[in-house]
């Protein structure tokens, strides 16, 4: 669905994307996550043809970009981080004009299906100068899915809304992937990446790692069960110690952190083994990175 092959842009003697390749399939919701100024907007302009690479190659529905930019551009959709509109015209006709720029079939009801979806039908005769910063963000997300694109690039798609209108923006990304839509996503809301995101990309400049929000998990922190005792004792730390299985193991307050592969298959035997050697065990849990933490370990 997307491709790249050592995909660079540099502008004058500033590198902004150095040699990306990546492969996202059908129906996936791409998460690509990077600072200020890592290179994804770069990275996005290029995929959807408005900017040609410097070196490389990469293709979008099986078109290539550089050769079929006139034919990418006819079906993709995108999200830009600041988008704009035609102030002075109202949400109708602005939506009118893309639809029959994107040559769709039947613009006013396709203008009217997203202006009712994302709430906007009753403010669709007036200017959309006179729009709130999170209305102008829903416009702009109705004109990019105008044209039902099957490939939509979006930059930051819940920046400006409130938290009601960001659920039914993300409930809606959901709806796309259900039905085969392929989602490439900049986003600076790790919450959002981590619920919405079959796989991630952390990006700065050049790729750093590829890989699902929990396989990132594992990857960087392992997986970590906390074990919260009513005492403990030394005696306890040691004998988790000394099972074959454990990665690592800690003693904090009361509690016994334990690093290891499967915590399915050997919290059971950690358990036996402390029941039996007197410890009473108030409660168990696993403790769940946040992508936050994962990120920030990942571009620091």
């Amino acid at each position: 669905m997307i491709k790249t092959d050592s995909l660079t842009k540099s502008f004058d003697d500033q590198l902004a994307v150095d040699r990306l390749t990546l492969e996202i399939e059908q129906g996936e919701v791409f998460g690509f996550l990077g600072p200020n100024g890592a290179g994804k907007t770069t990275t996005v302009r290029m995929l959807a043809s408005l900017i040609g690479p410097s070196a490389g190659s990469a293709s979008v529905l099986g078109f290539e970009i550089g050769r079929d930019d006139r034919e990418i551009r006819r079906r993709v959709g995108i999200l830009t981080e600041s988008p704009g509109h035609y102030d002075r015209l109202s949400a109708w006709r602005n939506l009118i004009i893309y639809a029959e720029l994107y040559e769709v079939e039947q613009p006013q009801e396709q203008a009217e299906k997203y202006l009712r979806w994302l709430e906007l039908w009753d403010r669709k005769d007036d200017p959309a100068g006179s729009f709130s910063k999170g209305m102008r963000q829903k416009l702009a997300i109705a004109r990019a899915l105008l044209h039902e694109p099957m490939v939509l690039f979006l930059d930051e798609p819940t920046a400006g809304l409130d938290p009601e209108s960001a659920k039914l923006v993300r409930d809606f990304i959901e709806e796309l992937r259900d039905i085969g839509r392929t989602i490439f996503m900049c986003t600076h809301n790790l919450d959002e990446a981590d619920r919405l995101c079959d796989r991630v990309a952390v990006f700065k400049t050049q790729l750093q790692v590829v890989d699902t929000p929990s396989g990132l998990r594992r990857r960087v922190f392992g997986r970590q069960v906390v074990f919260h005792l009513v005492e403990n004792h030394e005696r306890y730390l040691r004998l988790v110690e000394s099972l074959p299985f454990i990665n690592r193991v800690e003693a904090v307050d009361n509690k016994i952190v334990v690093s290891l592969e499967d915590p399915e298959e050997d919290n059971p035997e950690i358990i036996r083994q402390l029941v039996s050697s007197g410890a009473n065990i108030q409660f168990v849990g696993e403790i769940r990175h946040s992508l936050e933490d994962i990120y920030l370990q990942l571009v620091n």
